[in-house]
């Protein structure tokens, strides 16, 4: 049965034979191992180009950044689900990733898509970034949408970690037009809602990732990448300390039961 497009039977990335694996049009013993760090492998592997040195120095930044934040929803579900399955590592390990979503650590996507879509308005329509922010938040504002990349509930006098960020972006030159309207967009937040929200690290993520040229189609994959890491310590932790089970009695402890009593 077919399903889909057939049209383009075709990959850019990666093939092999019986002595040789080619990636991206580079023989991958010969020219990649031992020659190039991850971090520009990642980038090479997504963009075909080899990083330039402010392309590597963010994207090693943004993946420490985002990498470890404690234990946060994926972490708990990664633990928990190691405990009850210690056989399978990989499977803790998407049990973590599975919830990146708009809420928790994949709203870097949803960001991004927003900042672009503000600039790429902005500039179709010759309309002022501030007048451009400030009506799109209006509309969201009357639908009850939420502005990706603000607000914190933990860091709500501002992420450390996105200062950080948008500082070094500063410092070294590569603020464009998406930390532009991103910060524009925090200066008109409260002019739509009554009150501030400061720029989060899923906001900071994607402006500078937009910023450095990255693609937009990818921005998932940098804290999803980072977050690997994080949960591959956590589980190397729980095989020898377990907290799984402890977090989820506290979690039963913590709700209480509020449907019919039983009849019997």
């Amino acid at each position: 049965m077919r399903i889909g497009k057939q049209d383009q039977p075709h990959t850019a990335i990666a093939t092999s034979d019986a002595e040789s694996v080619t990636v991206r049009g580079k023989d991958l013993c010969s020219e990649l191992i031992g020659k190039i760090s991850f971090t520009d492998y990642f980038f090479f592997l997504v963009t075909g180009k080899e990083p330039t040195e402010e392309q590597r120095f963010f994207i090693d930044a943004l993946l420490v950044s985002i990498a470890e934040h404690g234990l946060v929803p994926s972490v708990q579900a990664a633990r928990m689900t190691y405990d009850a399955s210690p056989e399978a590592f990989h499977g803790a390990v998407a049990a973590g990733l599975l919830g990146c979503g708009s809420v928790v650590f994949g709203s870097s996507e949803s960001a991004g898509r927003f900042l672009a879509a503000l600039v790429q308005k902005a500039e179709e329509t010759g309309e002022d970034p501030k007048a451009v922010a400030l009506e799109t938040l209006t509309e969201m504002r009357k639908t009850k949408q939420p502005i990706p990349g603000y607000g914190h509930p933990q860091h709500s006098g501002g992420d450390p970690r996105a200062n950080v960020l948008l500082k070094l972006a500063d410092d070294r030159g590569v603020s464009g037009k998406h930390i532009a309207m991103l910060r524009t967009v925090a200066e008109v937040i409260p002019e739509v809602i009554p009150r501030a929200l400061p720029i989060n690290i899923s906001g900071a993520i994607p402006a500078i990732l937009l910023d450095i040229d990255f693609p937009l189609e990818g921005l998932k994959g940098v804290p999803l990448l980072a977050r690997t890491a994080g949960l591959i310590a956590h589980l190397t932790e729980e095989s020898k300390r377990q907290i799984g089970f402890i977090m989820s009695h506290h979690a039963d402890l913590a709700i209480s039961y509020d449907g019919p009593p039983a009849k019997g």
